[in-house]
């Protein structure tokens, strides 16, 4: 079992896949090298292996990941006491095409939901949107009393609860609309009950006008000011919805019709080294199947930018790149914040030490195809291919926020291990064996085996695009199981 990773050439450390007691003699085999660790090196955390002098840069991925504050030697710990971040503001980026088109492949098929609009779905569910927090426990009575109405082809009944859609202004308030109304739109739902108060910012009139469309069998409203007894009134619209929904059956589709986004939280030091690039490989696979990806978290794209912009598929996605990256860093600096501030505690914990090392670790789980597009938040994915979508590294808003651009499930790797999932089936990813040991309530799919030594990352992508295939025909996630699936949506401005 290898006790150590040395990810690029030119990097100037290893990363520990397992403990390293102090005086431990390492290997470097394509350095031809033996490096003793001058102190333990816990799991995920990085050990020079050459000499790096104050204020030299640390390589990893092949990318600087920071600078050492102090000299150290082979052997030595690396981490936040001697490494320290090189990012700062806005940056200026240039076009250098390096394409690498996938090679097709021909797509197998799931068995999936066909809709009358012609989209493909992997759940038949029934959901209940409020369009303001006023109602939400309305909202969790319809679900908890009609649950008698899950039954043949239904997949089941849930609601979303926020807190908005009132006393919001500007931009949140359209955001939280457009979001909403997004995840009506969504194939995995069925039927949709939008459910609103009467007296909210969020109108009828509104919300109507932002979703555009719609088939009036499969998406109704009820207003609960207008009605003498909401769940008395919710349950006879819930039956209408039931009897709609039920008329979908499953069916063989092309995987090339599969949108899946992508996501981390809880890294660790292994996230860049198992989990992340095991869904990279994967998207690579979809992509060559003609299905769709979306990479999101764009504070957790700066400082690995070098990964990604050369990718874009023409100058045009390009320049959308640059403005999404640049346009986050911008709203850091408006709120007088450091683009830097990040990782996380439970991050560093696990090995993370700079903000660098833990994008170029993030943005693994893009693969190496050209990006199609850059989208919104709050958009759908409409090419083919890698997207990327414009949104925060917090879990809960972007995975809502991947949900809402069409993502029929989510893969999240995971280090640390998070027990939450969006509305999208949530596929959790360990980086490591002993979190999927543990948690093996939360944990659908184990990526340590790579660390461990048993499979290689082919091997592994190959066992995580067989799970998809099953987990788009019908097989729950482990937090389906457990009925936990929540938004969250971004806000920025003032609460009235």
């Amino acid at each position: 079992m290898p006790l150590t990773i040395h990810i690029n050439p030119k990097d100037n450390v290893v990363v520990a896949l397992h403990p390293i007691a102090k005086g431990t003699a390492v290997q470097v085999p394509d350095l031809g090298c033996t490096v003793v660790a001058a102190e333990d090196i816990p799991q995920g955390h990085k050990m020079a292996i050459a000499p790096i002098k104050a204020g030299e840069n640390v390589i990893k991925y092949g990318f600087a990941i920071g600078h050492a504050t102090a000299d150290a030697q082979p052997g030595s710990w690396m981490h936040t006491h001697n490494i320290k971040t090189n990012l700062s503001g806005e940056m200026e980026y240039s076009y250098h095409p390096n394409l690498h088109p996938l090679e097709q492949v021909e797509p197998e098929t799931f068995l999936g939901y066909r809709r009358k609009d012609g989209r493909a779905a992997i759940r038949n569910e029934i959901w209940i949107i409020p369009t303001v927090g006023c109602v939400n426990d309305c909202a969790k009575a319809l679900v908890n009393q009609n649950q008698e109405l899950v039954t043949g082809t239904i997949d089941g009944l849930y609601t979303f609860t926020h807190p908005f859609g009132c006393s919001q202004t500007g931009h949140d308030h359209a955001q939280t609309r457009k979001l909403l109304a997004a995840l009506c739109r969504h194939p995995n739902a069925g039927a949709v009950l939008v459910l609103s108060l009467g007296c909210e910012n969020l109108t009828h009139d509104q919300f109507v006008a932002e979703l555009g469309d719609y088939d009036p069998d499969r998406v109704k409203f009820l207003t609960c000011q207008e009605v003498d007894d909401e769940l008395v009134a919710g349950r006879e619209i819930l039956k209408e919805l039931a009897a709609y929904a039920g008329q979908f059956k499953r069916e063989p589709i092309p995987a090339s019709e599969l949108v899946v986004g992508m996501k981390c939280g809880g890294s660790d030091g292994l996230s860049g080294i198992t989990a992340n690039p095991t869904i990279g490989r994967f998207s690579d696979m979809l992509g060559a199947r003609g299905g769709s990806t979306v990479l999101t978290e764009v504070p957790e794209m700066f400082g690995a930018e070098g990964f990604l912009m050369d990718r874009c598929q023409n100058q045009e996605v390009f320049e959308k790149a640059v403005q999404m990256i640049n346009g986050f860093k911008a709203y850091f600096i408006a709120h007088n914040e450091v683009v830097y501030d990040n990782p996380s505690p439970g991050n560093k914990q696990g090995g993370i030490t700079t903000l660098e090392d833990k994008s170029c670790g993030c943005v693994q789980k893009g693969g190496t195809a050209p990006i199609m597009d850059v989208i919104g938040y709050g958009d759908a994915v409409t090419t083919k291919g890698l997207n990327m979508l414009y949104g925060p590294g917090n879990d809960l808003v972007s995975a809502t926020a991947l949900t809402a651009a069409g993502a029929h499930m989510i893969l999240f790797s995971t280090g640390r291990g998070t027990p939450f999932a969006a509305p999208a089936p949530t596929i959790k990813i360990s980086t490591n064996s002993q979190l999927a040991a543990k948690k093996s309530s939360w944990i659908d799919f184990n990526a340590g085996v790579i660390a461990d030594g048993e499979k290689t990352i082919d091997e592994t992508a190959a066992d995580l695009y067989s799970l998809v295939l099953a987990t788009a025909s019908g097989r729950l996630t482990k937090a389906e199981q457990k009925g936990f699936r929540e938004i969250s949506i971004f806000k920025d401005g003032v609460v009235l």
